[in-house]
């Protein structure tokens, strides 16, 4: 390594008359505080200069990519030499022709101590040193390690690794998510700005800032320091039911309060709600505080702790009502804007860097501002730790994106509870006065649609805010409408439909009611020309959680009664597949299955005890019948159910569901076939490879005739082609041609190879034979879809193929429920299955129809 503390390398390598780096000299040595930074570094290659204070000077190592926090990453740290401890206050540009030209950010810094009591000169020299980093974003344990050469020896380039060890600092799976952070923890600059020679000055405090830059103000933009911005938009979550995965996500926490914006200039601070109303009064300690701020906009949400100090609405309507505001703390998320700039352009992860570097600026001053963190890691994971937490959920959010006002895909939101706002339609009573239930509903064109009574949560709380808002907005008129809408009665109490009020709620009733709802809170801050939504269930990442009951579980806000009944029994090591894991299977394959089923008459194959039970076929609606299906008018029989969603699939699992036989129509069009079906049954005794050369077969003779030609395993026996045809007007065709063709094609089959294909349908009849059946393509007619479990030992499904797969060796029974999540992560075979589609007419003429 050199001696210690030696800096004529630094020197030599560089013309302090053509650089702006300091020059610097060696410090006196120190035995506590020191000093430790990452300087990102826009070079030949963008690399980070990891750097310690040691002996006077700042050891120094360039690393690859920026430092992760995952302790199963671990990053190249190339040792250079010893830099001026004056270097660690440098962020500018390098000219080009100097060595390390490019520009260099201020990534990180803090302070460091050696762990264990090691001794640093004695670690340095043996190639281990393990430290504690104090800094703005990385903390706890790291570690650098020098990698060895071949023979034991130090590698002449004297590489290390650097690792994060494992402790509560920790943040497994973060991979590369660091390297989207491009703001500097002094300036707040990115590495653009700082190239661009954007100036930087000194606070009062001496806390180096941004300078103000001087833009004509775009419409909603700080004016000056004179008065608070106007209102800006606020941006909104889309609901999902689970949070996105892959890189360049953070997720954050959802916190229950009330959503606020606060604008600070010229010694003055409003806080206004998610419409832009002023609510500075409803919270003067917060107000008075945010007027000591620095100039800006910061959004969050304003919360109450308990006594876990988890955010809790209830008591945040409890402070309110009493007057008890002084101890609420706002939780800071984003900033729009510092000074007279303008952030909403800017990516998230500039702006979460400069809104960290702005909290951390309030400092002690502001023991009412919180900055909320963010995750790089799977949601998932985050939001089960939510969960078992007892939080609400988790925001999650796109890190290169801008802040835009309303709904966007950038920000999506997934529940750990059903959680939402209804309106109060009407009131029960006991005995004329006490509050016994609320009648709540959702907005709809001709008025509420009813949702169901909420008859707990109101506490003490009621006696002081609820029951008095419910007497102000009594009326004598039913805001109901609808089927199901309530009656009225003697201890019924109709009010205008202007209250909002926070439920919390395990989902649905097969009734459609909210199931075990309870009351939360009014909501002052949302107006109720906007509660036009359906509540939304909990997240299906948690919704294995038990809910209520004992033995019940919530999945897409069905509940399953007796979930852990086995409907496949054990078979060999293969354990038993129960209600849940059929329903959690429906749940997942609900993306790919959905577009051969939805909004589609369907025939399901029950079995409430299992393969091994009573099965029956359900077509049409019976006592009991989930709210979740769909009911399809087909003329002259009963309507048929059908599904739209994946909570109906969840809801037939529930009823002991095993397969889908969808018709092969149109959506919402029983009249018009979509598909055709070719059916291939081999007779006993036949192996498989002739039901594979028989595919290849049919699937010649279809791209003869022009058309594509799909292919799926039917969970059984036998393999499923299937023709994608246009159904638009131009281009359909009836019932009756549609089933003509089918059957041409199969006599077709039969006649190029009668001693291998027959098409009649009587087993004693096809002696060997593969029975091409073309019956699936009449109208009611029906055929197993893609991805449909088969009530058939081993939970096999019906699997939709490629067709490089299709040949000898392929094992249909190797597709099964259990390993359908290894499946459902590779490419869908059939994604192109509409794309394909083509007008039947013309190969009609072809076979001479």
């Amino acid at each position: 390594m050199g001696a210690q503390g030696e800096l004529d390398t630094y020197r030599k390598k560089r013309d302090f008359k053509a650089t702006p780096e300091p020059a610097g000299r060696k410090g006196a040595p120190r035995k506590s505080g020191l000093r430790y930074l990452i300087q990102r570094h826009a070079a030949t290659r963008l690399h980070y200069d990891f750097r310690i204070e040691h002996d006077g000077v700042l050891k120094s190592w360039a690393v690859t990519k920026a430092p992760s926090r995952d302790p199963s990453v671990k990053r190249l740290a190339v040792e250079v030499e010893d830099h001026p401890l004056d270097y660690g206050g440098f962020e500018g540009t390098i000219p080009s022709g100097n060595y390390g030209a490019g520009t260099v950010q201020m990534w990180d810094e803090g302070v460091w101590e050696p762990r264990d009591g090691q001794d640093v000169g004695e670690a340095l020299e043996k190639g281990s040193l393990k430290m504690v980093l104090h800094g703005e974003r990385l903390s706890g344990g790291w570690a650098l390690v020098r990698l060895k050469a071949d023979r034991g020896k130090p590698s002449k380039r004297n590489n290390w690794l650097l690792i994060k060890e494992r402790d509560a600092e920790a943040v497994d799976g973060e991979g590369d998510a660091n390297m989207e952070i491009d703001a500097s923890v002094t300036t707040g600059r990115t590495l653009a700005e700082i190239a661009e020679g954007r100036k930087t000055w000194k606070s009062s405090k001496g806390t180096t800032r941004k300078a103000p830059a001087k833009p004509k103000p775009t419409q909603g933009q700080t004016q000056g320091a004179s008065k608070p911005s106007a209102f800006l938009p606020i941006q909104l979550c889309k609901l999902a039911d689970h949070p996105p995965s892959g890189a360049g996500w953070a997720h954050e926490i959802k916190f229950d309060g009330y959503r606020i914006q606060i604008a600070v200039g010229g010694g003055r601070a409003i806080l206004r709600t998610r419409k832009g109303l002023d609510w500075s009064d409803k919270f003067p300690e917060l107000a008075a505080e945010a007027a000591k701020w620095p100039d800006g906009v910061i959004d969050g949400e304003l919360c109450a702790l308990d006594e876990t100090s988890a955010p809790d609405f209830s008591a945040l309507q409890a402070a309110i009502a009493d007057g008890r505001t002084g101890e609420l703390i706002f939780f800071a998320f984003d900033l729009l804007s510092e000074g007279q700039e303008d952030l909403r352009k800017k990516p998230l992860s500039h702006r979460k860097a400069r809104l960290q570097a702005y909290v951390d600026h309030v400092g002690k001053a502001g023991p009412r501002l919180r900055y909320v963190d963010h995750f790089a890691v799977p949601g998932e994971a985050v939001l089960r730790s939510a969960c078992r937490m007892d939080l609400e959920g988790v925001i999650s959010k796109r890190l290169d994106a801008a802040y835009q006002g309303g709904r966007s895909t950038s920000w999506v939101k997934s529940k750990c509870r059903g959680r939402d706002e209804v309106i109060i339609g009407g009131w029960s009573s006991e005995g004329g006065a006490r509050l016994r239930s609320l009648l709540v509903g959702v907005r709809e064109k001709d008025g509420l649609r009813y949702l169901g009574r909420i008859g707990t949560g109101f506490g003490a709380l009621a006696a002081k805010t609820l029951v008095p808002a419910l007497k102000g907005a009594a009326t004598e008129k039913s805001p109901f409408s609808g089927k199901g809408a309530p009656r009225g009665g003697r201890d019924i109490h109709w009010v205008k439909p202007i209250l909002v009020a926070e439920v919390e709620h395990g989902g649905y009733t097969d009734t459609g009611s909210l199931r075990q709802a309870a009351f939360k809170g009014l909501r002052d801050d949302k107006p109720a020309e906007d509660v036009t939504d359906r509540p939304q269930a909990p997240s299906s990442a948690t919704s294995a959680e038990p809910a209520g009951k004992k033995g019940k579980v919530i999945i897409q806000a069905v509940t399953l009664s007796n979930p852990d009944k086995p409907l496949w029994p054990a078979e060999g090591a293969q354990p038993a597949i129960t209600k849940a894991d059929l329903a959690r299977y429906m749940e997942q394959a609900a993306p790919r299955l959905l577009p051969h089923v939805a909004d589609r008459p369907v025939s399901i194959i029950r079995a409430p005890e299992g393969i091994e039970g009573e099965r029956f076929f359900q077509r049409h609606p019976m006592t009991g019948s989930s709210p979740r299906l769909k009911l399809i008018d087909v003329k002259e029989r009963k309507p048929y159910i059908a599904v739209t969603d994946v909570g109906g699939l969840v809801a037939i699992a529930q009823s002991g569901g095993l397969e889908l036989h969808p018709w092969g129509c149109k959506p919402g069009d029983p009249d018009t076939p979509e598909q055709v079906t070719m059916d291939l049954d081999p007779d006993e005794g036949l192996d498989f490879n002739d039901v594979i050369a028989a595919a290849h077969d049919v699937r010649d003779q279809v791209e003869a005739l022009g058309l594509a030609a799909f292919v799926k395993t039917t969970g059984g026996k036998g393999l499923h082609v299937v023709i994608p045809i246009k159904a638009d007007k131009k281009s359909a065709v009836t019932w009756e041609a549609c089933k003509a063709f089918a059957k041409a094609l199969a006599e077709k089959t039969r006649k190029d190879a009668p001693d291998r294909y027959t098409t009649t349908l009587s087993k004693k009849a096809r002696g060997g034979k593969i029975f091409v059946d073309y019956l699936r393509n009449g109208r009611m007619a029906t055929a197993v879809a893609p991805w449909s479990p088969r009530a058939r030992p081993g939970a096999t499904i019906a699997f939709p193929l490629d067709w490089k797969q299709v040949k000898p060796g392929l094992d249909p029974k190797a597709y099964t429920i259990l390993t359908a999540p290894d499946l459902l992560k590779k490419p869908d075979p059939w994604a192109d299955f509409r794309k394909a589609e083509k007008p039947l007419r013309s190969a009609m003429k072809k076979l001479g129809l």
